[in-house]
């Protein structure tokens, strides 16, 4: 199992915009772009590091909300590589230097970006270098606080969710957390009709790793509403048998 530690920045200062937290750590989720990708940023309250997980669009914004909390950015975390999560990786990369996160497998999605500007007409957004290649049992550190890499292929090949246990370092949280990426959703699941989708792959994802967390654990999807592992298992149409 291997363990990233992530290089410490200094904070940015920018004005305050509108936030929201939840138990003990700072969490702050904006819709960004067209497709209203949800990026959130994650911080531990004492040292002010955070992770900031697919910022798709409008930087500016999460920007915005980093200088307003002076939050020191440890690391920009990619779920997946599909252009409304990763359209603003080199401009958030750019102006705060943290390293860029994302699977391997999703590495021939990312480099094909143009494409995918082209399936949507819009423009195709910058690239930048992946700095880690995340796998299977990696561990994300900032503070006090750290998060589980959980490789849940199926809506793309380099699909992650990021785990977050209840009981972390000095932080205690009122239930495990789970960073879905577009995985699962609230009543729902990823698509898979895209670049690199398998719904075999998928469901063997849901059923063999997510559905093993506990009910309890708080789910924070790509798109839509939050929800949890309980409500999914007992009314997701997709994971009824």
């Amino acid at each position: 199992m291997r363990t990233l530690r992530m290089v410490y920045l200094p904070a940015m200062s920018e004005p305050e915009t509108k936030d929201a937290s939840t138990q003990e750590l700072i969490h702050i989720t904006i819709p960004v772009g067209i497709l209203h990708c949800n990026c959130t940023i994650v911080g531990d309250p004492a040292t002010r590091e955070a992770l900031v997980i697919d910022p798709g669009d409008e930087v500016n914004r999460i920007l915005d909300l980093i200088g307003r909390h002076k939050l020191n950015v440890q690391a920009i975390v990619s779920t997946h590589a599909h252009i409304d999560h990763v359209g603003g990786l080199s401009k958030l990369h750019r102006y705060t230097g943290a390293p860029v996160l994302m699977h391997r497998e999703d590495l021939p999605l990312y480099q094909a970006m143009d494409v995918q500007a082209a399936f949507l007409g819009v423009a195709t957004p910058e690239l930048t270098s992946i700095d880690h290649l995340l796998k299977e049992g990696d561990i994300l550190h900032w503070g006090s606080c750290e998060a589980h890499v959980m490789h849940t292929p199926g809506h793309t090949p380099g699909s992650v969710c990021l785990f977050v246990p209840k009981e972390v370092g000095s932080v205690t949280l009122a239930a495990p957390q789970l960073f879905a990426g577009d995985t699962l959703f609230a009543g729902s699941i990823g698509r898979t009709d895209l670049w690199g989708g398998s719904m075999e792959q998928l469901i063997d994802s849901l059923r063999s790793k997510l559905m093993q967390l506990p009910d309890n654990t708080i789910v924070y999807p790509g798109h839509g509403a939050v929800t949890t592992i309980g409500n999914e298992r007992y009314s997701n149409p997709f994971l009824q048998t």
